[in-house]
């Protein structure tokens, strides 16, 4: 027989295990990695199992010891303080020694004979000692020679099952007779940006030192220290290549076309240049360096759009032709969605023969603009091309550049999303835009936080883009504004604003769709960011409030709890060590004052039930005293339709309060 049937203990379910092993958990430095698995053997006898963890850069492993939680459930979690690969696996034993300890308690406590139960009990620490070297081979000899010459049975006994025994013992676990997991099971730890950010959009080519005036890198500047003081740590650039000329689109997206006329940014390439190139209008590559370097004085980091798709006059349509389908009538086929056509631009062919130099090709982009200073790729369309391709690109661009993040921008269908944040997309965009209703809304993030799917999707929340202009913004006037950027700031800890358009609530639409009017996709904008009415405070307190609270930080530590309307929905999250509890309360209904009454579970969340205890609204600087569990909440949408509470969990004297003023 090719295995040892002495080994009897079983290791299975192991969760997170994302597709059997293939893929890696992700992690940011910092956090902790929490582990569960089935494990239990035949018979009654006392288990122990550990938890084993290295980084790829080490050699050794380091052990953890797991703990039973309930029905042959184990739990053991260890720290990732560095970015990289790690890995983790399982061991476990029957723990013969514990075990015995424990039946020597039962007899001695049943009044039985334990002479030779003691003797047994030296023989396994000898065993123990014959395997090891050092101090502990002494100590343990001398147990065991205690418990061989046994004449004071409580003192024995009590010497039996001591802690210094005990932790000696475990020191040195069983070298034979050992299960250990079949998988070494991955874990991918990026920078802490990949798990808090806060993004900013805007259209460099609409801040030009006149209206109308096309804008540059130099003029566009002038909107970071306003970006930063706002809050935000990222600023996301559209694509800045030149634009192609044929086919290009006038207004709304429209077929005729002005001289004036700027075109779509996603339509790259012209006999400017092309992935590699800025486009002319926007200065030189010296100039978005400058642009790069301005942002990061002001604590800013830049991300590029990444559009793998050409304009038709792309410099690759002439190279590289066996990079593009062409159709019958000798002509390359345009990106469609039959009925719509979108002549402007034209896919790559992922199925040419070429495959191999064009996957090298895309990968040098990456690389370049990597080298200049880019780390942050959002990556537009990414489920429309290939999976095996973005797998290999994102394992080839970090084996070089380790800190680069990539955000997919996949609006698709649930699987398709799942699978390339599983391939390595530190971000995913959602359906958090569609998910209006208490319901959609609390269904949906249990699904990303309380299943699976949050070890391997870090979902990034965006109430608008220059893409989609959704229904509640459309209608629902200053009100849907404020509630739809507290739930995407507070629900994830990462999520994003098409920037000009939410601050000053545009919500003029094409008719019918989910689209602006007049859409900066192509035209240029004439933006006052500080026209009455505007919400850059109410932005600016909720980025800072984000920023001051740890609980925020985070996305998989959120929780729903109970309050009884229906337009009225409350979550919290709190830190692992409950120093940070912030309690979220939204108002769901845009025209209407709605109450109702909230309940918290006092017990898990440590606070006593019997004293008063202070919520802190940290938008308006209101203060309550609430006590017990059930206590009333009142949103006017007309004022402010959402409370973000600090809850301070204990109150010690009366002159507490004056701390809170």
């Amino acid at each position: 027989m090719n295995f040892d049937g002495r080994i009897r203990v079983i290791i299975e379910n192991v969760d997170p295990e994302i597709s059997r092993g293939k893929y890696p958990v992700k992690k940011t430095a910092g956090e902790n990695v929490s582990i569960e698995a089935d494990i239990y053997a035949d018979g009654h006898d006392i288990l122990s199992a550990v938890l084993l963890y290295k980084h790829s850069n080490h050699k050794n492993w380091t052990e953890i010891p797991m703990k039973p939680v309930i029905n042959d459930r184990w739990k053991g979690e260890f720290p990732v303080k560095q970015t990289g690969m790690y890995w983790y696996t399982l061991k476990a034993w029957v723990d013969r020694f514990t075990t015995w300890q424990q039946d020597l308690k039962k007899k001695f406590s049943a009044g039985q004979d334990i002479t030779v139960q003691l003797k047994i009990g030296a023989e396994l620490i000898k065993e123990t000692s014959a395997r090891i070297k050092g101090p502990d081979q002494d100590v343990l000899k001398q147990w065991a020679d205690s418990l061989e010459q046994a004449k004071e049975v409580e003192k024995d006994v009590s010497a039996a099952l001591s802690p210094e025994l005990s932790g000696l013992m475990r020191r040195h676990p069983p070298d034979k007779w050992v299960s250990i997991y079949d998988k070494e099971l991955p874990v991918v730890v990026e920078r802490r940006r990949a798990l808090f950010s806060s993004w900013y959009e805007f259209f460099p080519r609409s801040f030009g030192d006149a209206p109308g005036q096309h804008g540059t890198f130099q003029s566009a500047q002038k909107l970071l220290p306003r970006i930063a003081e706002m809050g935000f740590d990222v600023v996301y650039l559209p694509p800045v290549h030149p634009i192609g000329h044929t086919h290009r689109r006038g207004k709304n997206n429209s077929p005729h076309v002005q001289p004036e006329d700027p075109g779509s940014p996603w339509a790259i390439g012209s006999e400017q240049g092309g992935h590699k190139s800025i486009h002319p209008q926007l200065g030189t590559l010296e100039d978005f360096q400058k642009f790069i370097s301005t942002a990061a004085q002001y604590n800013l980091e830049v991300a590029m759009d990444l559009a793998f798709q050409c304009s038709p006059d792309h410099p690759y349509v002439k190279e590289h032709p066996e990079w593009f389908l062409w159709r019958p009538d000798g002509t390359v086929q345009h990106a469609e969605n039959p009925p719509k056509k979108y002549e402007d631009i034209i896919p790559l062919n992922f199925e040419s023969d070429d495959w191999e130099a064009m996957w090298e090709e895309l990968k040098s982009v990456v690389m370049y603009w990597a080298e200049k200073g880019i780390r942050l790729f959002r990556v537009d369309n990414p489920h429309t091309k290939p999976f095996v391709f973005w797998e290999w690109l994102i394992q080839e661009v970090k084996k070089e550049v380790p800190d680069v993040l990539f955000l997919s921008e996949a609006f698709t269908r649930p699987k398709v999303m799942m699978r390339l944040a599983k391939m390595g997309f530190s971000q995913s965009y959602t359906y958090f835009t569609w998910r209006n209703s208490k319901y959609e809304i609390q269904e949906y993030l249990k699904e990303l936080t309380q299943t699976q799917i949050r070890h391997f999707f870090r979902p990034h929340f965006w109430p608008n883009t220059p893409d989609i202009l959704p229904q509640s913004l459309q209608h629902g006037g200053r009100p849907a504004f404020i509630v739809r950027i507290v739930l995407a700031s507070t629900l994830s800890s990462n999520y994003g604003i098409y920037g000009p358009a939410f601050e000053l609530l545009v919500q003029d639409a094409v008719p019918g769709k989910e689209e602006y009017l007049n859409s900066e996709k192509y035209e240029i904008k004439n933006w006052d960011l500080n026209l009455p009415g505007n919400i850059k405070e109410i932005i600016s307190r909720i980025n800072q409030i984000r920023k001051q609270n740890p609980a925020l930080q985070q996305t998989r530590n959120l929780r729903f709890f109970e309050v009884d309307n229906e337009y009225l929905i409350c979550y919290g999250k709190i830190t692992s060590d409950l120093s940070n509890f912030i309690l979220v309360v939204v108002n769901l209904d845009f025209f209407h004052t709605q109450s109702g009454w909230v309940c918290l579970p006092l017990e898990d969340l440590k606070i006593n039930p019997e004293q008063q205890y202070l919520v802190h609204d940290l938008l308006n600087g209101d203060k309550y005293f609430w006590q017990g569990s059930r206590n009333y909440v009142e949103l006017n949408p007309n004022t402010i339709p959402v409370h973000i509470f600090k809850v301070h969990r204990k109150m010690k004297r009366e002159q507490d309060f004056d701390y809170f003023m």
